[in-house]
């Protein structure tokens, strides 16, 4: 069991303090909704997890609804944060792409259980206007979308409509996590990352079949 910090009585609030606690309750959240699903999961037993009153937890999140909610932001909020440390430094933009997708496979390999909330989300909150995951891509879109741009116009990239470009690869790696997670694959990050980037990069018709293609379309 995690005991969550105590406070003293008497003290001023303590934002650090504050923001640990969060944390930890969503962190027990996120595993209790996984196990448990959203229906069949009571705050008590949260609360129980860390070794505290449910009023405690409802200090935090006044509702159910809000904690998972929370729990469910949380998650897609620390897999842009990964991403964007892993690939802060990689100087060469192709380069960067291929790190943010191996970054994003590991993130889900070691959180296996957020895409049991990404369901749950879908299932229980179909009055969301979207999906957390696809709010945050949204948002965070624009610098992608800008070094995809500068790939095109250093002729790196076939010049192909950048959303094009960022949603079928996005999406790819999308059903890649639910893949793996309904099928259970424990297959490395590293190895799935390069099988997506052959594909991705490389293509899976040769160069042969392509002006074969490519000649039957000017006809």
């Amino acid at each position: 069991m995690t005991a969550l910090s105590k406070r003293p009585p008497g003290r001023p609030k303590d934002e650090a303090l504050q923001s640990r606690r969060q944390e930890e309750i969503l962190s027990a959240a996120t595993r209790v909704f996984a196990e448990s699903g959203y229906p069949n999961t009571d705050v008590q037993v949260i609360a129980d997890r860390l070794g505290v009153g449910k009023g405690t937890v409802y200090r935090y999140f006044p509702s159910k609804r809000e904690l998972f909610l929370a729990a469910v932001d949380r998650g897609v909020r620390r897999l842009h944060e990964r991403v964007e440390a892993d690939t802060a430094n990689v100087p060469d933009p192709i380069d960067r792409i291929a790190q943010a997708i191996h970054s994003y496979l590991a993130f889900f390999a070691d959180n296996r259980e957020l895409v049991e909330l990404f369901i749950q989300e879908r299932a229980e909150f179909k009055d969301r206007k979207q999906p957390a995951y696809f709010e945050q891509r949204a948002a965070a879109g624009g610098p992608w979308e800008a070094l995809l741009r500068g790939l095109i116009a250093a002729g790196r990239l076939r010049d192909l409509p950048v959303n094009q470009l960022r949603d079928v690869t996005s999406d790819l790696l999308y059903g890649t996590i639910f893949a793996n997670h309904f099928a259970r694959r424990d297959t490395p990050p590293r190895a799935q990352a390069e099988r997506i980037l052959d594909v991705v990069f490389h293509g899976i018709l040769t160069d042969t079949e392509r002006r074969r293609r490519a000649g039957a379309a000017e006809r």
